[in-house]
């Protein structure tokens, strides 16, 4: 077993309080099944065959999705609970560990994989030139990293009242709709500590996509979807190791 350091990560509390909850739900949550995650895969290269990192795998959503489509799968999560959800749906399909993005993935080998994956999980870790520095390393030459995150754009709006733009700083939300009330902590970051630890790590830039919401999710959320047909809510990256 891989392990973090002593202080945990600074969303741990909050995704261990509501983890059970949350595997229940997010393969049907509309903002997940129906606006990030068509969006994310939309974005990925042919999974067959090839060895994928999923970085931030929580309860193994992604990774299941990977192993169903013929890839070779080692995920990652902070959250013990996640990993124990994880190992649980994946059945001995894929390796999941404990690990913290925050530091060294020095327990896996360079240029191991031909895929880095990280959906909605780099909000939760402050330091991108460790992180990407890390995928980079352990990416073949032309391997791919694609990440999903919370739009630099929505979430400096939702804080803008006490915000400083170009600032990296802590921000909290109150998450809801998973039945259990958490206080959710994450980094608000501008667009140039998004992309610049990106390409100071080696990595070329390839697509970048605002997703729309899908008509399944005006079917399931119709206000909400009106606001995301005209305002950002997630941001999907997608580069290749130069």
């Amino acid at each position: 077993m891989v392990t973090t350091e002593k202080d945990p990560p600074i969303a741990q509390p909050a995704y261990d309080a509501l983890a059970e909850a949350f595997a229940a739900l997010v393969d049907t949550k509309p903002h997940n099944a129906a606006y990030e995650r068509p969006a994310t895969l939309s974005l990925l290269p042919e999974v067959k065959g090839k060895r994928v990192l999923d970085a931030g795998c929580g309860p193994g959503v992604y990774a299941e999705w990977l192993v169903e489509h013929g890839a070779e799968v080692v995920a990652l999560d902070a959250s013990e609970k996640m990993v124990a959800l994880a190992r649980q749906r994946l059945r001995g399909r894929a390796e999941i560990l404990h690990a913290n993005l925050e530091r060294p993935l020095d327990f896996l080998p360079d240029g191991a994989f031909d895929l880095v994956l990280s959906p909605l999980v780099m909000d939760y870790v402050k330091d991108w030139v460790q992180a990407f520095g890390e995928f980079h390393r352990v990416l073949r030459q032309g391997g791919h990293l694609v990440f999903s995150m919370e739009h630099p754009q929505a979430i400096y709006d939702a804080h803008r009242a006490s915000s400083n733009y170009f600032a990296v700083e802590v921000v909290e939300c109150e998450w809801r709709g998973f039945g259990t009330k958490v206080q959710m902590p994450s980094y608000r970051r501008p667009w140039g500590e998004v992309l610049n630890p990106l390409i100071g790590a080696g990595f070329v830039l390839e697509r970048i996509l605002e997703p729309l919401p899908t008509e399944a999710f005006r079917e399931s959320l119709p206000e909400d979807y009106e606001m995301l047909i005209r305002s950002p809510g997630f941001l999907c990256i997608r580069a290749v190791k130069g």
